[in-house]
């Protein structure tokens, strides 16, 4: 079935009507749709990996089974565990002296009722599975837009989904960006896009024409700062598997680094270290994945080429000196680029592969100075034992999350909110705070009771004179 506007509207206005024929799903429809999640991503992991690795060209199975299978299990198994904590409602005090007589105050957790989502083909089984633990514990309905980017995995996905759930529950609709420009238009109750920037404001500008609140999920440019009082060698380790990891095809990336004058020799030496360690060959290893195609491949040699045309320094690692030129698949060993300028499209654009910028300062003020002159990123990473200096760059600088003495870790931390800041996102998902950003939070206040109406006389007209004393005693 072609996927135009009409089919897509179809659909939601059925699953319209269902929500309003049948109201909120119960707690244990709730749970029960969660462990179907579950049981899908679980039993079908291995067809889920095959078909990655066929989009990707090759994309590493030992990680695709980890980011995009077992990392989901722990968020569907947080919200299946607190859901009957989610949803009770949340006691709130009443105005003096209201409470004092029986007026109550409290927030109630509605659904939303059908939330649209657009995912990525970076992660496209984490990302489009991810979300749902928050949205299906909310009580909401689903549609789903994958990316066109990563077909085989959309198509398996869709084929998955159309078995576990009904139409009413969860919708799958494949298709390129005439069918995203569709979707975008539909009125959900929410929209969740997962994606760049650029086309983030797209997604945003025609879900305003029907007033649909979105959550955005982008990205930006992750900076690390290394500290002096960091370890160099374990440092290097956890950024550059950070790095690495899908070819840096990853929203929370490090995209460049930050470290002392004097200790960014011994840096980049641990770093050529830990690659030789990791990959020590690289063009037919499994294990090193593939750019996605071959406009991301351009897109990302283009960086390092203006780089080197403007003065840069080009350090690519490869341990095995193997020829790229000829290759199998859109592959890139990592490559550290220093002596950058701010004149470098590699020190404004994202850069999502295995590219990483390294920069020198002299006194850590100077490095928080060139972080807060870009826009607030998704990811900020320190490393070092220094409270004082760990203290001053939380305190001066802005991003969606933090890890400290780790890349992407908060990400992975099941009962903490991922979400972005500015340019790097809007809104919050993952657990509780998942929940509560799907759900119309719901205020309730039911008043006294009726024999106690004479108080209300004091601010009814008619007036007699000034209520100002009467409002002044409202305030204590």
């Amino acid at each position: 079935m072609e996927n135009t506007y009409e089919t897509m509207n179809g659909i939601l206005s059925a699953q319209k009507k269902h929500f309003i024929k049948e109201g909120a799903p119960s707690i244990d429809l709730r749970v029960d749709r969660l462990n179907r999640l579950k049981a899908l991503i679980m039993d079908n992991r291995y067809d889920f990996v095959e078909a990655l690795n066929s989009d990707y060209g090759n994309r590493s199975k030992n990680a695709s089974l980890m980011t995009d299978a077992y990392t989901i299990v722990p968020e569907i198994d947080n919200a299946i565990k607190n859901i009957k904590k989610w949803t009770k409602v949340d006691k709130r005090s009443s105005n003096f002296p209201m409470g004092l007589l029986g007026a109550k105050s409290y927030v109630s957790y509605e659904p939303l009722g059908t939330v649209g989502m657009i995912s990525p083909w970076n992660f496209p089984v984490n990302l489009g599975f991810g979300p749902l633990a928050a949205i299906f514990a909310a009580g909401n309905q689903v549609m789903h837009k994958p990316s066109e980017l990563s077909p085989l995995s959309a198509a398996l996905m869709k084929d998955l989904c159309d078995k576990a759930f009904d139409e009413t529950e969860f919708a799958t609709f494949l298709g390129g960006p005439e069918v995203g420009s569709s979707f975008t238009k539909l009125h959900f109750d929410h929209l969740l896009y997962t994606g760049s920037g650029e086309v983030a404001k797209h997604v945003m500008q025609s879900a305003a024409q029907n007033l649909v609140p979105v959550t955005l999920e982008l990205g930006g440019k992750s900076p690390v700062v290394i500290g002096n009082s960091a370890d160099m060698k374990v440092s290097a380790k956890r950024i550059m598997f950070g790095k690495t990891m899908n070819a840096g095809q990853i929203c929370l990336a490090p995209d460049y680094v930050l470290v002392h004058k004097h200790k960014k020799d011994e840096f980049i030496s641990e770093v050529e270290n830990t690659v030789k360690e990791f990959y020590p060959s690289i063009k037919d290893n499994e294990d090193y994945t593939s750019i996605i195609n071959e406009r991301h491949f351009d897109r990302i040699n283009s960086l390092i080429t203006d780089a080197k045309e403007k003065g840069a320094h080009i350090n690519q690692i490869n341990p095995s000196n193997e020829d790229f030129s000829q290759q199998e698949f859109y592959k890139i060993p990592p490559t550290v680029i220093t002596n950058t300028t701010e004149d470098m499209n590699v020190m404004h654009e994202e850069i999502f592969g295995p590219v990483l910028p390294v920069v020198t300062y002299e006194n850590i003020n100077e490095a928080l100075a060139l972080i807060n002159s870009k826009d607030r990123p998704l990811g900020l990473y320190y490393f070092g034992s220094n409270k004082d200096e760990e203290a001053n760059i939380l305190n001066n600088t802005s991003s969606g999350g933090v890890t400290i003495n780790n890349v992407v870790g908060h990400i992975q931390q099941k009962d903490l909110p991922f979400g972005g800041v500015g340019p790097s996102g809007i809104g919050r998902y993952h657990s509780y705070d998942g929940f509560k950003n799907f759900s119309n939070q719901r205020a309730v206040f039911k008043d006294i009771g009726f024999k106690f109406d004479k108080l209300f006389e004091a601010i009814r007209p008619p007036y007699k004179g000034s209520i100002e004393k009467v409002l002044k005693s409202l305030l204590k």
